[in-house]
């Protein structure tokens, strides 16, 4: 059974999707910003490491309003505009977020542009029971 979600009191995604796609207890998520959700028309917040830090953040919550949270991540996506430029920071601040030895698998890739000119947008694959 395919169960699709919009968490209440989340902001609404910006594309035409659900914030995550329940599968078999296999949650897809929507790739996150670094936006604040409880003000999704403001600006995002500024440079890479504040915007992957949000990411992270927006994931959580997306992910607690399923019953699970980041340590339900089992892979990652990572998708930034300035690769070579903001590699490093993204990694320090993402790093903050996952205990070592607990840390989802991850690809990272460079892109020519995202949604409302963001620096990184993150997207995942978790388990919830």
């Amino acid at each position: 059974m395919i169960q699709h979600h919009i968490i209440p009191g989340l902001a609404r995604p910006i594309s035409p999707s659900s914030h995550a796609v329940i599968v078999d207890g296999w949650v897809f998520m929507t790739g996150q910003l670094g936006r604040d959700l409880d003000d999704p028309d403001g600006p995002l917040f500024d440079g890479i490491a504040s915007q992957t830090a949000q990411a992270l953040r927006n994931m959580d919550r997306v992910l607690t309003g399923l019953g699970g949270s980041l340590a339900s991540l089992v892979s990652v996506r990572v998708f930034l505009t300035e690769f070579d430029r903001d590699y490093a920071a993204m990694n320090a601040a993402y790093a903050e977020f996952f205990p070592e030895g607990r840390r989802p698998a991850r690809t990272c890739i460079g892109v020519t542009g995202l949604v409302k000119r963001a620096l990184v947008e993150i997207d995942g694959i978790a388990r919830v029971e």
